[in-house]
This record gives C-alpha cells, sequence and structure tokens, in this order.
C-alpha cells in the first residue's frame, strides 16, 4: 500500500480522499527539518503547500519517494533538480487558487489607488484626515501586467470590467491569445514606459529573479504604483524602497516578501506601502480547493500512474495512461533492446513513430523509451529523470512522427548513435496490444520478448541454426521460442531466441565460440 506525508496545514478532506483510494497517509503538519529527514524514508509520497522546506538534503533521504505534491502554484520551496535527478515527479495545482490570487491582486489595486490601509489607521486613531488621503481612479488608467497566464489572464479580464486599458508582457502569450483577452500584448521597456500601474504574475526563475530593480524602475512612468502577488524574488526590496522615498514610484502593494515569515523589511513603515503577509492564495475555498486537487492527483499516479500538472515530466491522464500502456511496453522494450546490446559511450537517440503511434501523447513514450535505453548502464532511471540525464551526458534526443503507415498501421523506432556505429529496432503491436519487434540493425525479424533472451549475430551459412539448437541443448538450455532474421542468403543474419533460463557466461562462450558468430548478448526484458 502506498504511504503519503502530508507535512503542512492541507484541507483534512485531503487525506479523506487519500485513504478512500487505499492509500495509507501520515498527517504531520508542522515537523521540524531534522524530523522530517529522519522520517521521509518511509513514504512514497509527499504533500506539502510553502512552508515545508524540500532540500536536496531531504530529497536525498527519500528513498521510497515517488511524487511530491504541492498544493499551491509555486514550487519555489522544492528543488526540483534533486528531485528529477532522484526520477521523483513534482506536481502542482496551477488552477487552484487563480481565483484567489486574482481577486487579492485586484483588491490590492483598489487598497493602493485609495490608500485604505492608511486611512483606516488614521480614522480609528480619531483623527479626520480628509484631505490627506486623495486617490487615483483605476478607470481609464493602464494596467501592465508581467505575465499573462492563469493568474494575469484573470487580472486582465477584472481589469478590463474596470474600463482600465491592459497591456502585457508574456514571451508565451501568443498574438491570437491576447486579442481574445482583448488586451495589447507589448515588450518590456513598452510596458514600463506607459503602464500607471505594473503587477507581476511570473514564477521565480534565473530569468524573473529581480526583475523589478533601480534600472528597470527608471524605465517606468513616474508616480507608477506596482503590485507583486505573485513570488518574493521578483523585486529588489531595497531598489523599490528608494524609489518610493524618491517619489518615482508613488506606491506599491506587496504580498510577497524575499524572506518568509518577513517580520522586517526594507518596505516597511511607509504609508504608500500596503503589505500582507502571503494571503494571495488564503481564502477557505482556494485551500480546500488545491488540497483536494493535489490528493487527486498524487493518489491518481500512485495508483494508476496518471501524471497531471507535473512540473518535470509530461502530462499523462489516467485514460491516456490505460490508452498507451501497451505502447509505453513497447517503447520501454526497444529502448532496452537498443541499450543491452550497446557496449560503447551514446551520442544520440532517435525516436520515431508511424502510423497510429504517431497521433499518441508522445513525450511519455520517448521518454520511457530513454529509460529502457539508459537502464542497463545506469541504476534508478525512470521516464523523469532519464531526459534530464541525456541532457547532462550530452545525448542528443530526437523525436518524429510520420502519420502515414508504412510497413506497419503502428510502429515505433528506436535509432541509437554510438562512438562506433548506428544500431536501430523497431516494434510494433499485434493485435491492438501485443508488442513485437519486428526489426533489428535493418534486418526484418518478427519475434515476442520474454524474460530471458539470447541475441545473435552471424553470418548466413548452412548448418549454423543446427549448431546453435545442439549448443543450447548440450548446455541444457530449453527454448521456448526462436525467431530468425537475414538480410540476403549467405550475409548477416540474427536470432532471438527465448530461453527458459537466464543465460550463464559460459554458455554464451560456448555460443560465441561457434563458426560464423558475430556478436553474442543475453537478454533480460
Amino acid at each position: 500500500m502506498p504511504k503519503v506525508l502530508i507535512a503542512d496545514a492541507l484541507s483534512p478532506r485531503a487525506a479523506e480522499i487519500l485513504v478512500a483510494r487505499g492509500i495509507e497517509v501520515d498527517f504531520s503538519p508542522g515537523l521540524a527539518a531534522e524530523e522530517l529527514k529522519a522520517r521521509i524514508a518511509d513514504y512514497d509520497g509527499l504533500a506539502v503547500r510553502s512552508a515545508t522546506k524540500v532540500t536536496a538534503g531531504l530529497i536525498a533521504r527519500a528513498a521510497r519517494l515517488k511524487v511530491i505534491g504541492r498544493a499551491g502554484i509555486g514550487v519555489d520551496n522544492i528543488d526540483v533538480p534533486a528531485a528529477t535527478q532522484r526520477g521523483i515527479v513534482v506536481m502542482n495545482t496551477p488552477y487552484g487558487n487563480s481565483i484567489t490570487a486574482a481577486e487579492h491582486t485586484i483588491a490590492l489595486l483598489f487598497a493602493l489607488c485609495r490608500q485604505i490601509p492608511a486611512a483606516d489607521r488614521s480614522t480609528q486613531a480619531g483623527k479626520w484626515e480628509k484631505s490627506r488621503f486623495m486617490g487615483v481612479e483605476l478607470t481609464g488608467k493602464t494596467l501592465g501586467i508581467i505575465g499573462c497566464g492563469n493568474v494575469g489572464s484573470i487580472v486582465a479580464e477584472r481589469a478590463l470590467g474596470l474600463r482600465m486599458k491592459v497591456v502585457a508582457y508574456d514571451p508565451f502569450l501568443s498574438p491570437e491569445r491576447a486579442v481574445d483577452l482583448g488586451i495589447e500584448k507589448l515588450s518590456l521597456d513598452a510596458l514600463f514606459a506607459c503602464a500607471d500601474f505594473i503587477t507581476l504574475h511570473t514564477p521565480l526563475t534565473e530569468t524573473t529573479k529581480n526583475l523589478i530593480d533601480a534600472r528597470s524602475i527608471g524605465k517606468m512612468k513616474p508616480g507608477v504604483r506596482l503590485v507583486n502577488c505573485a513570488r518574493g524574488g521578483l523585486i529588489v526590496e531595497s531598489e523599490l524602497a528608494a524609489a518610493l522615498d524618491s517619489g518615482h514610484v508613488a506606491g506599491a502593494a506587496i504580498d510577497v516578501f524575499v524572506d518568509e515569515p518577513a517580520y522586517e523589511n526594507p518596505l516597511f513603515g511607509r504609508d504608500n506601502v500596503v503589505a500582507t503577509p502571503h494571503l494571495g492564495a488564503a481564502t477557505s475555498e482556494a485551500q480546500e480547493n488545491v488540497a483536494l486537487q493535489i490528493a487527486g492527483q498524487m493518489a491518481d499516479f500512485l495508483l494508476t500512474g496518471a501524471v497531471l500538472n507535473a512540473v518535470n515530466v509530461p502530462s499523462l491522464t489516467a485514460e491516456e495512461a490505460k490508452r498507451l500502456n501497451p505502447y509505453m511496453q513497447l517503447a520501454e522494450q526497444l529502448g532496452s533492446f537498443a541499450g543491452q546490446l550497446t557496449e560503447t559511450g551514446i551520442t544520440a537517440a532517435a525516436v520515431e513513430y508511424e502510423g497510429a503511434a504517431a497521433d499518441l501523447n508522445v513525450k511519455p513514450l520517448t521518454a520511457i523509451a530513454l529509460t529502457g535505453l539508459l537502464s542497463p548502464q545506469l541504476a534508478a532511471v525512470n521516464m523523469v529523470n532519464a531526459p534530464v540525464i541525456c541532457r547532462e551526458r550530452e545525448i542528443r534526443v530526437s523525436e518524429t512522427r510520420r502519420a502515414e503507415p508504412v510497413d506497419y498501421q503502428t510502429l515505433i523506432r528506436v535509432t541509437v548513435t554510438t562512438e562506433r556505429r548506428t544500431r536501430e529496432v523497431a516494434g510494433t503491436l499485434f493485435a491492438g496490444d501485443k508488442p513485437r519487434i519486428v526489426s533489428v540493425e535493418g534486418i526484418p525479424l518478427e519475434g515476442e520478448l520474454g524474460g530471458n533472451m539470447l541475441f545473435v549475430r552471424n553470418y548466413d551459412k548452412p548448418g549454423f541454426i543446427g549448431a546453435l539448437g545442439n549448443a543450447l541443448g548440450a548446455a541444457n538450455v530449453n527454448i521456448a521460442t526462436f525467431h530468425l532474421g537475414r538480410t540476403a542468403p549467405g550475409h548477416d543474419a540474427i536470432a532471438l531466441i527465448e530461453v527458459d533460463q537466464p543465460l550463464t557466461a559460459a554458455i554464451l562462450d560456448t555460443v560465441r565460440l561457434l563458426p560464423n558468430v558475430i556478436q553474442v548478448k543475453a537478454l533480460r526484458f
């Protein structure tokens, strides 16, 4: 039975969902880092929010861990590269709190332009400073959105309802999507130059870190107002504080900070700053949504192999997983076949899909083919870390589709280039779900792969098959299936033989010494 640790304060319904699906749950929010390290080895899944830091050191202790679920959008509290290297899927819930985060952004816009927090403090202190709190209207102003994804696009819709003009910078925003939203796509510098209000909705990456600094602030309109409900670290806080003091930035509303909990910060203590303690997702509806979503996603993965909203592996629904299962078996067998025959360093791997296979979600298929290819040489390889390992080892990976079938209704071909040669193996599905090898190194051959296989490449000479059968019989090796192929009479030939027991080194040496043998390998599937 899979076992999941919930390490942060998720809704109790998350545990209920996991238990109902047959998963054992340990609900232990607030564990100290060392205690979490001591316990993590016992779990297949780890569910967190933003409080728990899933470090490389913690991941190194997680011998069984298969999935980390983040109930929320940001995964900067998780060492995703370390998890990927260990073959651990990292999931988040990018849609569960989008509405809540967008509404908080709009609330901060109103609070900022009407100075509501400072006016509230003044009024409740018994003052009546009506003339002090002169605000500005949102209507007719230009809102610049940096990052127009799930949350940013909702903010855009709300702002348009307030009769604002909306412009956006997002490298992944297509012109068509911008038109659908009713906004204008601009370069970052153009947005800085025209926006009266700027709101941030990007993840924290090496590219976006310190995006708003003194240099970028200098490109903004005097009197601009900034809102950040995305991630701490997007803004250089000391440089924003200086711009607030100079008056170049008229005000800022900040929900996220570089260091949290933020008990001290250069932005605190100013009437023109509205600060909230990371409340972007803090509604009962959002917390319930993300908890239920992450519990369901983790259960689906642990029980069916479905991968939804993963940040380090292609997504795969439960329905797709079921449909792709025979194709994944085939892809892994093909990769493993090529990998077990490979004896020198791999420089490139190409995966081709023909016919029906070309219409599938092939990203998981390529990942599992690479897993099979690398597994004979490396330990702990799976479809999560196999593409990363290829990049690290400078193995060029290509993926092509050909919708029109050539020789078979569906076909997958794996071609491996090594320091010495190029090797190809292809396969298809018989009766829709039975993997079969149909070509090895360009030699046609149809065969089913079993647990213990003997691969022999030889010169096609009379008497060879009899000599091979006699050698195996003399070694008391029982043959289950025997598949043959050749390029032309008298030229290269191959034999793929399923046997009933593992082949010893002595048996392989016996076969290797037969006349006309080129290559002998024991294969396991």
